[in-house]
This record gives C-alpha cells, structure tokens and sequence, in this order.
C-alpha cells in the first residue's frame, strides 16, 4: 500500500486554484547558447531533484467525498521518464518560436494521475538549447523552486538566491524577511495566528468575524486583516476581463544590472525601486495605447515568509503570502513615478500583509470547495497582474555542463487576473518576461518593449 503523507493547508488551497483558464503551474525557461545533452540532463534530474525531493515521486490523493484534506501519496509506478519531453523547436527556432512554444505549453494541465511536475528540452533554439520546467504551485512557491532549480545546476547554485545584492535582498518576494524582523516577530505570531485559524477550521471562514479577530489577536491589526479578507476590486481597464484559455509570452534582451543600480544609487532608490517604476511606466503606456489611462492600478506580489540563508526543506511546500502593490499609472514623469514607487514600497517592508495573507490562505485550504472558489475570487479581484522579481546567482552557472545564458520564471495567476511578469536577475543582467491572456493581452511584446524605454527614460 502506498505511504501517504498530509498536504499542507496552503498546498491544499493552490492545488485547488486550477482553472481551465488558469492553472497553478509555476513554468520556468532556462536558455543556453550551446547544445544541451539530453542524457546528461536526465541524470541530474534524477539525482538532484527526483531523488531529494519527494514531491517529485508523488501525486495527490484527494479525499473521498471530496470531504478532508488532500494528501502526498507515493507513486508506486513512477516512472520519470514519463515526466521528460525531448523536442524540437520549429523553424525558425528564434526568440518568438520558442515564446511561441512556451506560450503553448502553458495551457496544458499536468496528469492528477502522476506527481506534478514535467520538463522538456527543447533542441534548436539558435545554436543551441532551451530547458522549460512546469511544477504545480501545490509542490512548492516560487521562491523555493527557483532554488530547486539551481540547485540543479552544476555549481551547485542553491545559494545563488542568498546572500543576494545589498540593496536588492531578496526581490519583491523577499520582502517579507526585513518586514517580519522591523514589525519585531510579525512573523512569528502570524504563524501562531495560521495555526489558531486552521485549529478552527471552517467555522473561521463561515463567521469572517471570527477570523478577523483570530488573525487580530496574532499580528495586531486589524486594518490589515481587514484588507486582506475584504479587499476592494481593483480599477477596470482592458488587462481586466473574461480570462480565456490561450496565452501568450514575450520577454526581453537582457539589461545590465549594473546600469539599474547605478540609476538606483543616483536616484537614492534601490534596485526593486526602479524596476517597479520602469514596470509601471510601461503599462501606463500601453493602457493608454489601448485607450484606457488610469491612476492607478495594482499588482499582487508574492510575499516570501522562508529565510532564504537556509536550506530547503525536503518537503518543499509554499511560504508566502500576497500582498497588494499600487502602481502610479497616473503619475505623469518617470521621476514621479519612481518616487511613487519608492513611498509604496517602503510601505510593504513594514507591513504585515504578507504574513497574514499566508495565515487566510492555510485556512482556505481547510474549506469546502465552494467556499474555497468564492474566496479564490475575492483574492484575485485585488490586483490587474501578478509581479515577482528574483535575483538569481550573480556568476554564469553550468546545467548538465552547459552555461545557462538567461532565466525566467513565472507565476501562476488566478481568477482573471490576465498577466503574469517576471523579472529575474541573473549573471550580472535582468530580464523581463511578460505571461498574459491571449483575449485580454494579446501583445505582451509591447510591455516588454516599453520596459526598456522607461528604463531609457529614467
């Protein structure tokens, strides 16, 4: 009989996220100028990732009746062959061809049947090769997997995501980490006060007041949870919508970190700062393309509640919450916008948003699945895109032998929530790679594009 191993609530809560229109798969591109080994990859998948991490060789068993909590259970027929894709990009295997085949994939749920995860190496990419990673956001968040995937690396580059750059800690979903230690043990009681929630169970979500008042009791504020529980809907512009199921992708050539903090350090901002504001420049252009111009608009931004100067647990799991980012759309110079940006991020490092949004998040886990979808919605209402920002190892690093020359990683969206942005740092360069709603977003190429000129303009 198979061994079985209890989900985490706030696993639970993203395995229950999918969507036809949105499934709950964090999807990682790696690229590489020469060509990759497809017998040498598969060893190091074998070795460093299905083999120390369980996850990989389970799947979900979810409970009869659909009444409980779902549950790892080992894979008595796992066959990791039947995880790994060897294929070959089409003519002409360019930037837009792989985007193309990304953009494809993205749209394909992973079989219930078998753990969560798939890769393919994609042959023909240029002159070389190009590595696409898909694991459900059940298995672990994006942070974790971010490292999962470098500790694949030949350098061993788990420790590429700590330390990080001085002024630049840990992205936006790193933020977490200075918060929980300036709001003197935030965290600490916002793990209390999950655990007070989840001892409730659904009674907590049937009787929101009651979870106000748990959740108060942890962290303190009851405006925060308030926030959190009964958000307001973000402003309507045409990147809010019907979400479909196609989707597109388009990212960027890669910019010099050193130009972005060296335009930081003149502006007294940070690094985050001023990729925030180039973010924001670039969708007040393109609303105002698309003839909707507004003030303001937020972004969801996965808030990181794991110290990153520690290792991965082997049970992985998810350790964030969300937290809601205004973007000044409306501010009318880059100057400006930057320091609009600058006031709302110095807000989120001393906010408790984050821990607060993991506690209601573990204990949406614990709801029925129509309670659960209704408060899915709410989430999702909150923001026009999702934004994480994450700096990778500062040196080239080596899969199976082969230099990787750039990464993105994206996550999942919910509800109709209709883009995904991803800003990786990595090697000294930063791109950015936009996932959207093909309905909604059918040109993410134009955000990319206009990144790079706000970066200009700034």
């Amino acid at each position: 009989m198979a061994t079985r191993h209890a989900m985490g609530s706030a696993d639970a809560a993203w395995l229950h996220m999918d969507r036809p229109e949105n499934l709950m798969v964090i999807n990682g591109v790696m690229w590489f100028d020469e060509p990759m080994d497809w017998d040498a990859l598969r060893e190091v998948i074998v070795n460093r990732l299905v083999t120390p991490f369980p996850r990989f060789r389970q799947r979900v068993s979810e409970p009869r009746l659909g009444l409980g909590t779902p549950q790892w259970e080992d894979d008595e027929h796992f066959d990791v062959d039947l995880h790994l894709h060897h294929v070959a990009l089409p003519a002409p295997g360019d930037r837009a061809a792989l985007e193309a085949f990304v953009a494809d994939r993205m749209v394909i749920p992973l079989d219930r049947a078998r753990p969560l995860w798939e890769f393919h190496l994609i042959d023909g990419f240029g002159n070389g090769s190009a590595v696409l990673s898909r694991i459900h956001h059940a298995v672990a968040d994006g942070i974790a997997l971010a490292r999962v995937l470098f500790s694949l690396t030949d350098d061993g580059a788990d420790a590429g995501l700590a330390p990080a750059h001085e002024d630049h800690p840990s992205g936006l979903a790193g933020a977490a980490l200075a918060a929980g230690r300036s709001a003197g043990g935030a965290l600490h009681l916002a793990r209390a006060g999950a655990g007070a929630i989840l001892h409730e169970g659904l009674e907590s979500i049937v009787h929101p007041r009651h979870t106000v008042d748990l959740a108060a009791g942890a962290v303190g504020e009851a405006r925060t949870v308030a926030k959190v529980l009964f958000p307001r809907p973000d402003t309507d512009t045409i990147l809010r919508g019907r979400a479909g199921i196609a989707e597109r992708v388009a990212w960027s050539d890669p910019l010099s970190l050193d130009d972005v903090r060296d335009l930081a350090h003149a502006r007294g901002a940070t690094v985050n700062d001023v990729l925030v504001a180039a973010l924001t420049g670039a969708l007040r252009a393109y609303l105002a393309e698309r003839g909707t111009p507004v003030d303001e608009i937020h972004a969801i931004v996965p808030f990181n509640l794991r110290p990153l100067d520690q290792p991965l647990p082997a049970d992985l799991g998810n350790r964030f919450g969300l937290v809601t980012l205004p973007l000044p759309v409306g501010a009318p110079t880059p100057a400006d916008r930057l320091t609009a940006v600058m006031r709302e991020m110095a807000k989120i490092k001393s906010s408790h948003e984050g821990p607060v949004a993991y506690a209601v998040l573990s204990a949406i886990g614990r709801t029925p699945a129509q309670v659960e979808a209704a408060l899915v919605g709410l989430f999702s209402s909150v923001g026009s895109a999702v934004v994480t920002n994450v700096p990778g190892p500062r040196a080239v690093v080596r899969l199976a032998g082969t230099p990787v020359s750039g990464v993105l990683v994206w996550a999942p969206v919910s509800g109709n929530v209709a883009m995904s942005v991803s800003i990786f740092s990595y090697a000294g360069e930063v791109t950015v790679g936009v996932m959207s709603d093909a309905g909604l977003v059918p040109d993410p190429e134009r955000i990319v594009g206009a990144f790079a000129d706000e970066l200009t303009s700034l």
